[in-house]
Order: C-alpha cells, then structure tokens, then sequence
C-alpha cells in the first residue's frame, strides 16, 4: 500500500466494527468517529460527558443519534468504561479520546480486566504518509516503551511485522535506526541494531529483514547511502518499517512528519487483545479516523 486511504478500504470490506472511544468528546474524534461510521468502519459508542458530546456535535453539524453515548464526565472512568466493553466482548477496538495518554494506558494495563496479558510488552506502532517516501512507512516506537532493552525490541519488531503484513508486505524491510550506518561500540542502539540484524539473518526474528545500524538519512534514501558509500545493505533506502532506539527519536520523528511535512498518520498501541487506537491529541481528524480504520483491519 502506498496510501493510507487503502487501509480504509481494506477495512470496510471486513464490515462494521464495534468502536468504544475513551473520552471521545473533542471535536477531532467525534469528527473522526463520524468519518469513520458514515464510511462503514464502525459502530461507535462514546464514553463521556453527555452534554459536551452532544454540544459539539451541534458545532459540528453532526447528528449525534448516531452515536451510543455512555454518559461520564471522569475522564479516568470514561476509560475504565471503554476498556471494560472491549475486555467483556461488547466491542471489537477501543480508541482514545481527549484524555492524556497515561491514563489511557492505565486503564488497558488495568489487571482486573485482563487486556494486556501477563508479562505482555506494549508497544506503539505508527503508519506514515507523507510526499517524502515513497510508499506507506511505519515506525515504533513514539508514545509507550521510553527505553526499549533489546527483548523489547525483539517484541516491537514483530508489532511491524503484524502490522506489515496486514498492509499487504510478507516480508517487511525493517532498519534499526542509529547515529550513524557504522557500528560505533559506544552507542547502544549502534550495537543493538546490529545484533537484530544478525538475529533476523540467522531466522529468529521471523519472516522479516532487519539491517542495522542505519542513519535516518541512509534508511529512507538510496542516493544518500550510495553517496555514503554504504555496502551490504539490502534495504537502505527502500525501508518498510522503522525501528527507533527510544522514545525522544520517535516522537521528534512523528511529530515532524505531521507538523512539519504534511503527512498523515494512523497509529495503534500493539500487544493488547485488542487493537488499541492511540494518537495525539493534536492530531487531526483524518489521521484519527486512519487509525480507526488500521485498528478495524487487525481486530478480529
């Protein structure tokens, strides 16, 4: 896939899923809500507070009968809520609302309800389009894992595989980002991403290519790694997915891909029993309804 409207596509040919959104009582969700319910990706219930709800519905020129609305005015038990109806079986995806991602978190990794399985990894996985690349890029991790050890990074290369594939990619091109495309002894995600590679060369990463170190610059364009004169790589400039050594990376690169370039994201938190649509608050209402729309295709 090249764009991320094919992601779209693809789920509205699964049929309806069942959508409860966590606080969703901002303009941009219930706007992307609405996309995604008249573009039939959903059936939505919105967890909130009644009033708010049905008042920007009203800014919005939005009928909002169409929504199932849980009236909840804590953003901590609106998401309880949600998380609730995805762990009992009465939806299929949960999603963010205006709430602030810890206590989003909190409430999928709430033990009581049993979404993240014991000694689970979460992880976030993003979708990129944008005029820079040349197809549909994805990357981990932006929003969860601060650190990531190298098990965890074992973990998040499978969620891109899990992710690629359903994008359509058998066997996703995967670059572990660095400071520099040469293995540098004192730079842990130098040395790390050059164990993955040869991790993934001796098959125990699954059916994927891994190659690091990588530059950014050498992961996303073949002229670069030709000028840099960097040999062996299979991958460099043709990269599926991004692999990025901590969070700061991560989130500098998402955030300038949207702010900064015009491009458009879907994101999901991966390693629940359920997809989880996790994005910025200020985040626009095509890259919600993206993200609706990915979740839509990996839930079961």
């Amino acid at each position: 896939m090249k764009h991320l409207q094919e992601i779209v596509e693809a789920a509205q040919a699964r049929g309806r899923k069942r959508l409860a959104v966590a606080y969703g009582q901002d303009s941009h969700t219930i706007e992307a809500v609405y996309d995604a319910y008249n573009e039939g990706l959903v059936t939505p219930i919105l967890y909130g507070d009644r009033i708010v709800i049905e008042q920007v519905c009203q800014q919005l020129g939005i009928d909002s009968s169409v929504f199932q609305i849980i009236d909840e005015k804590s953003d901590v038990k609106a998401a309880k809520l949600a998380a609730t109806a995805v762990a009992t079986g009465d939806a299929d995806v949960l999603m963010k609302g205006m709430l602030p991602t810890d206590k989003y978190m909190r409430a999928i990794l709430d033990k009581e309800l049993g979404l993240c399985p014991p000694k689970g990894v979460l992880s976030h996985v993003s979708v990129f389009e944008w005029s820079g690349y040349h197809k549909l890029l994805l990357a981990s991790d932006i929003a969860i894992i601060l650190q990531p050890d190298i098990k965890q990074k074992q973990k998040q290369i499978d969620y891109l595989r899990q992710v690629a594939v359903a994008l359509g990619v058998q066997t996703p091109k995967i670059g572990c980002v660095a400071p520099s495309e040469q293995v540098l002894p004192a730079s842990v995600s130098s040395i790390e991403g050059a164990m993955l590679a040869k991790m993934a060369d001796r098959g125990q990463l699954g059916n994927v290519i891994v190659d690091g170190p990588l530059s950014l610059d050498v992961a996303l364009f073949k002229e670069v790694a030709d000028h840099k004169k960097v040999k062996g790589s299979a991958i460099a400039g043709d990269v599926d997915a991004l692999l990025f050594p901590n969070i700061e990376s991560g989130n500098v690169f998402f955030k300038s891909v949207s702010h900064l370039a015009g491009g458009e994201i879907a994101a999901i938190v991966m390693g629940a029993k359920v997809p989880c649509v996790l994005t910025s608050r200020g985040d626009s209402a095509a890259s919600k309804k993206y993200s609706i729309a990915l979740a839509c295709l990996l839930a079961k």
